[in-house]
């Protein structure tokens, strides 16, 4: 057996546990809450399928359901900028079919200040199916890029990158610049890389208010330092206080874990990813939407 069938045999076992995961029972009270959701606050929890840039798409589809994850943000791994509409087509069909839903792509960087390249990302997420696109814009091209937004009809968010982004390292960078442009130009904001700037994440939500069109989740042992990234819940991100906030603001977009470690073998820290998510929600009385 080579390496490669060996890596593939290992994620099918890790995969198939998961979805065994779906025929356990549920709790009552788990149960009580999901009738109640459309009276309490909630959240979506997604995938952005960076996460398993290593995989397939077959595989990252299988990765996704194992999670028991509806939505998902796909990064061109899984969709190619070079495929044509059809190849696109297609491959949304595959995500359709295994009952995911795209709610987003990227992020795709559009840095120059031309229609003709602006346009092929629009066409790409319209293929696609993307309702909104994550972007790693200039505050130059910002101007020309709300002009497709209002003709595609296809949401921007803006992603911050932390320290080492020369344009918007945190959401307050990126706020004056869209401040007066489309409220579907905002922002995606990366709670990772906005903690190592310093700032407090949860004064960030609030201060970007409906601005807010995206989150990406991961987190840190220590908010300063981009090598301490670990599972969610064993670092020192402020989920719970994240969560109350976003169902504070009426937060009615995505919070796709974006994990960033073991690329090779991603699925068991993102199941307890999702395992520590999912337990603060109940512990709040709020629902996965």
């Amino acid at each position: 057996m080579t390496e490669h069938d060996r890596s593939r045999r290992d994620f099918l076992k890790t995969t198939a546990l998961g979805a065994a995961a779906l025929t356990l029972p549920v709790p009552a009270a788990a149960c009580s809450s999901r009738a109640d959701s459309s009276a309490a606050a909630g959240i979506k929890l997604g995938v952005a399928t960076y996460s398993l840039r290593e995989l397939s798409r077959a595989d990252a589809i299988a990765a996704v359901r194992a999670l028991r994850a509806r939505y998902v943000s796909v990064k061109s791994f899984h969709m190619p900028y070079e495929s044509s509409p059809a190849e696109l087509a297609a491959a949304r069909r595959e995500f359709e079919d295994a009952g995911l839903e795209i709610v987003s792509g990227g992020v795709i960087t559009l840095q120059q200040d031309d229609d003709d390249d602006i346009r092929t990302y629009f066409e790409y997420a319209r293929a696609c199916g993307m309702p909104l696109m994550v972007i790693a814009p200039t505050p130059t091209t910002l101007p020309r890029i709300e002009r497709f937004v209002r003709q595609y009809d296809i949401a921007v968010a803006i992603h911050n990158h932390g320290p080492e982004d020369r344009y918007f390292p945190g959401p307050r960078e990126a706020l004056p610049v869209i401040r007066d442009m489309d409220p579907r130009v905002g922002l995606c904001v990366d709670l990772g890389h906005a903690a190592r700037t310093g700032v407090d994440v949860v004064e960030s939500l609030a201060e970007a208010g409906d601005r807010v069109l995206d989150v990406h989740i991961k987190d840190l042992r220590d908010l300063l330092d981009r090598e301490s990234q670990c599972i969610v819940g064993e670092g020192a991100m402020p989920v719970p206080a994240i969560f109350r906030q976003l169902a504070a603001m009426g937060y009615t977009g995505h919070v796709n874990l974006e994990y960033e470690i073991d690329a090779s073998d991603p699925l068991p820290g993102m199941q307890r990813s999702f395992a520590y998510m999912r337990g603060v929600l109940a512990g709040l009385g709020m629902a996965e939407l």
